[in-house]
């Protein structure tokens, strides 16, 4: 059993191109049917003779099937239709008063078990979800975005079982985590009776009844050739020289050439076969690449000594198939070592249902997570199992900058985490100060404790508006003065992070005195303390009467402009200076 057949185009319905089929019988499925069609640009009601050929038309038209229709009516219609679960549309089946949304075709492959999950968002209703993996909680071999080959079902059940797994990889990956009996081996054997495998390799590789190939994208392929090349020559050559290096055409990244052969359709359409996009490099950029086959007949013809060697060079790695020729095209390939991956994940002010999707599925992704205790245990329930654990306490956040890059650099997927976001007075600027090229940095944007602080006072920053951080740990206090000063005479409302602390009693008062020496008493002065958790807590007052004892290191202080108000109980800040009472 193998799944490297070219998959259909998925994303998201909402966001989307492709095409959603809806299917109703009854006047209820229709009213259903209806409120996601306004919710998603490319969905439509197919209408046909019948229900059952509605069906049928979706089927055949549509990259995802939702039928408003009794599960079993939807089997006996698609049955005969069944082909390939890598090419069948993901078929969602939601009851007449839209309680459930089934995943019930197409839950991996397909995308049918997020479509459930998003049409039930809509329904209000509740998505059933069966595929074994999700149902455990475990990331399925077929969902990892990679090409699979081998089998699939055989080692799944045994991952499922609890079974000793061998992981081998030529090289470390940034997969997400796999359960503890999935654990790291050398290969001692290519039969069956070694146990069960799952192979990270480009390499063509024998495959039994208890082996999964995994193929990463580690192949750039560099393509020359000569103008007019039909697109069956390039593909010929290149698949004879992968196969003669041992290779897996599923292991390829993309195609690389020079930029003059951008619209070369012979090796676009190569690109398009393959699924792979095509990269091309200015002429002076590839003759900068040191290669072992130099042409100065090349050179003249197009600015450069090499383009298929150079083209797959470019960006580093080992050059496994030298230059080989056909009449008309030439092609070389280079194997690039594994890019680790560091997801900096703002959690937000604390409340889960303040924590952004992306940010869940980034932990979900990570197969480290590093972070401040009390951070990573707020999120445990979010991890799968296998996750490996980094956390430490107050004061190591330097540890924890180079500890998160450091499991990165060896090739794994991290997600270091931090409150609010992680950019703001966290661990994105001292992480970032250690991460070079070798890996990919993903930042994911929390909900910070400024926002969730102000939606609570009303809209003090509804205009301009500064952070300043109290605490002189990092900067020294006459810094914070000086920058004090300026918001102060800016009229700039402030929003105040690390206001007070055992040790920095003082300071506070110190600041608001020099706001007030700029702005009316009256001005509106609030502090907010565990935004969106459960000791929240709310404090309203003005710079006459505002008393900094209230305040400690879990609060946030936000001081107005002078022009912002207190109506209604809330604070105000008009869009424009012109107050409109």
């Amino acid at each position: 059993m193998t799944s490297t057949a070219p998959h259909r185009h998925r994303d998201t319905p909402g966001t989307g191109p492709h095409r959603v089929g809806l299917v109703a019988a009854t006047a209820a499925g229709r009213r259903h049917a209806r409120t996601l069609a306004a919710a998603w640009p490319h969905a439509r009601l197919v209408e046909a003779d019948g229900v059952a050929d509605a069906l049928r038309t979706a089927w055949t038209t549509c990259d995802a099937v939702v039928a408003f229709l009794a599960t079993g009516a939807v089997v006996r219609v698609l049955a005969p239709l069944l082909g390939d679960k890598r090419t069948d549309p993901a078929v969602v089946v939601v009851d007449e008063a839209a309680r459930h949304a089934v995943a019930l075709l197409g839950g991996h492959a397909g995308g049918a078990n997020p479509l459930a999950v998003e049409v039930a968002a809509l329904l209000v209703a509740r998505p059933v979800v069966t595929t074994a993996t999700d149902a455990v909680d475990l990331p399925g071999l077929d969902t990892l975005g990679w090409p699979v080959e081998g089998a699939v079902a055989a080692v799944s059940r045994a991952i499922l079982d609890g079974e000793p797994v061998r992981l081998v990889a030529d090289a470390v990956w940034p997969l997400p985590a796999l359960p503890p009996n999935v654990h790291p081996g050398p290969p001692t054997g290519e039969h069956p009776q070694d146990g069960y495998r799952v192979l990270v390799t480009d390499r063509v590789v024998p495959v039994d009844d208890r082996t999964v190939v995994l193929r990463p994208p580690s192949l750039v392929a560099g393509v020359g050739s000569s103008r007019g090349v039909a697109a069956a020559e390039v593909d010929a050559l290149l698949r004879r020289a992968l196969a003669d290096a041992g290779l897996s055409p599923a292991s390829l990244r993309c195609l690389a050439s020079v930029d003059v052969k951008a619209d070369e359709e012979g090796i676009r359409a190569t690109a398009d076969a393959l699924g792979v996009p095509l990269r091309t490099w200015p002429a002076a950029e590839l003759s900068a690449v040191d290669v072992p086959h130099p042409s100065e007949v090349v050179r003249a013809a197009v600015g450069t000594p090499s383009v298929a060697e150079a083209a797959a060079l470019r960006d580093g790695g080992t050059l496994l198939v030298p230059k080989t020729a056909s009449a008309m095209a030439t092609v070389a390939v280079a194997r690039h070592a594994p890019r680790g991956r560091l997801a900096i994940v703002g959690l937000g002010p604390g409340a889960a249902d303040l924590r952004t999707p992306r940010a869940v599925a980034e932990l979900r992704r990570a197969a480290v997570v590093v972070g401040l205790d009390q951070y990573v245990d707020q999120v445990r329930d979010l991890l799968r199992p296998g996750t490996r654990v980094l956390a430490s306490g107050l004061g190591a956040e330097e540890e924890r900058a180079r500890s998160a890059v450091a499991e990165a650099t060896a090739g794994h997927a991290v997600a270091l985490v931090g409150s609010g976001d992680a950019g703001v007075y966290a661990m994105a600027s001292p992480a970032l100060e250690y991460a070079d090229e070798r890996i990919d940095v993903v930042g994911v944007p929390g909900v910070t404790a400024a926002l969730a602080a102000a939606a609570l006072l009303g809209a003090p920053i509804g205009h301009d508006h500064v952070y300043l951080s109290l605490s002189d740990l990092h900067t020294p206090w006459p810094v914070i003065e000086r920058r004090v000063a300026a918001a102060a005479e800016a009229d700039l409302v402030a929003l105040l992070y690390n206001p007070r602390s055992r040790a920095r009693d003082w300071q506070l008062g110190a600041v608001l005195a020099t706001f007030a020496a700029h702005r009316p008493p009256q001005t509106p002065v609030g502090v907010v303390r565990n935004a969106s958790r459960p000791d929240e807590r709310v404090h309203l007052a003005t710079l006459a009467t505002f008393d900094p004892t209230v305040v400690d290191m879990y609060g946030l202080v936000v001081v107005g402009s002078s022009q912002t108000r207190l109506v209604g109980g809330r604070m105000v800040t008009p869009r424009g200076y012109r107050w409109r009472g």
